[in-house]
């Protein structure tokens, strides 16, 4: 039997029921707008992700405005989600995100997280190690940081009673061109919010047996 009180049950269930019921949806109802301040809410609470050394590379371009949606239709291959949702939200990564280690972990020291000597230790540390690092090892740390938080995003709108999908099918050229990217950002998905039109479809995954392995690979 669990040794979890009810409200625990109950906040572990509903936790349970936004994973099992979010969909990749494709089908919006273009009627439902989200407003700006519900929009920033739920990206406020995906920045929660967790992102290595806490440097939060991800970038958040909403596109709401119809105007924009159709012209980014063409650049997504003219996916009708990109016109139909409430908005389209591309993730960036910001390739330069060590520029802000001493806002971050400043503000660490003033909300009483760490001593100001360890700050200091850490921004040091940081800034060496990401001036080694070749540039295709940085963009897989932002890769990897970019993707949680995206992931973060799609559950908190479920939770919210809207629907997402994660869209890696488009010109990244033609994107960072027509919205005037520059090279400091690296284009990693868009993801469609709104209120599903129909339903998406549901989908199978492996059997966990097939994908869960412990302390060994099994050989080929």
């Amino acid at each position: 039997m669990s040794d979890l009180q009810p409200t625990q049950l109950l906040e572990q269930q509903l936790f349970s029921d936004v994973i099992r019921e979010r969909r990749s949806v494709r089908n919006y109802d273009p009627a439902v707008k989200i407003s700006r301040e519900e929009l920033t809410e739920i990206l406020q609470e995906a920045t929660l992700a967790p992102s290595s050394a806490n440097l939060q590379p991800w970038r958040f371009l909403v596109i709401d405005s119809p105007e924009l949606q159709q012209k980014l239709l063409p650049i997504a291959f003219n996916q009708q989600q990109v016109v139909e949702a409430s908005a389209i939200i591309a993730i960036l990564g910001d390739l330069e995100n060590i520029k802000l280690a001493e806002k971050i972990y400043g503000q660490a020291v003033e909300a009483g997280f760490m001593p100001e000597q360890t700050a200091s230790s850490f921004i040091e540390r940081y800034t060496n190690m990401f001036a080694s690092m070749p540039p295709e090892v940085i963009r897989q740390i932002v890769n990897v940081d970019c993707g949680l938080v995206s992931m973060q995003l799609m559950n908190i709108a479920r939770a919210k009673g809207y629907d997402t999908v994660p869209m890696g099918g488009y010109d990244k050229g033609k994107f960072i061109e027509a919205f005037g990217i520059s090279d400091r950002y690296t284009p990693v998905m868009l993801i469609a919010i709104g209120k599903a039109a129909t339903p998406g479809r549901p989908t199978t995954r492996l059997p966990i047996e097939d994908v869960t392995f412990f302390n060994e690979i099994p050989q080929e």
